[in-house]
């Protein structure tokens, strides 16, 4: 495994550690989980916005919402 040094703002570094302690990860899996999501392949499946919705709909909610589109579009 290959050492990074960077250059941060002290602010930016503080909020960093707070959140990488609630969510109980260090800052160095942070930033290699940011890198390499960044770099590798994007698809439409897995864009943010995507990410913050998936799971939000209940199953049965799911199949309305199909019927609903399959109403609307035909």
């Amino acid at each position: 495994m290959s050492k990074l040094t960077l250059s941060v703002d002290d602010r930016v570094v503080s909020q960093a550690k707070r959140y990488a302690k609630r969510c109980g990860v260090s800052i160095s899996k942070l930033v290699e989980s940011y890198l390499s999501a960044v770099t590798g392949p994007l698809s439409a499946a897995d864009t943010p916005v995507l990410r913050l919705v998936r799971g939000s709909l209940r199953e049965d909610g799911t199949q309305a919402y199909r019927k609903h589109l399959a109403s609307k579009y035909r």
